[in-house]
């Protein structure tokens, strides 16, 4: 699946940082708003590059919940940006969902 061009936009101006200037923070938050979920694998995994190093006012989080739409958010790593806190984050959330889904399964027969 290709990866849609609303997408490659926000990937390409980033989130910036709250001292950034307003014009470019509505700019990102446009793009971030004209993304329809669920976004796919590699759509995900491009947009995980697209980070700050800070919230943007809220956009942080926005992102982080439409890369989560997609259907391997529960198991995928993101891997390129890594010391991104952000990104970080996000590899956290999926290590305790993998946590969780691993405790309510029980322990293995083996």
């Amino acid at each position: 699946m290709p990866v849609r061009q609303a997408v490659q936009e926000l990937v390409n101006a980033k989130l910036r940082t709250e001292d950034h200037a307003l014009e470019d923070i509505e700019k990102a938050e446009r793009l971030l708003e004209g993304i329809t979920a669920p976004v796919s694998d590699e759509e995900a995994q491009q947009l995980a590059t697209a980070f700050g190093p800070d919230s943007c006012y809220g956009l942080a989080w926005s992102l982080l919940h439409l890369i989560e739409t997609a259907p391997g958010a529960s198991t995928a790593t993101y891997q390129q940006d890594a010391e991104n806190c952000w990104v970080q984050r996000l590899n956290t959330r999926v290590q305790v969902t993998r946590d969780l889904q691993q405790r309510s399964a029980g322990p293995s027969s083996g």
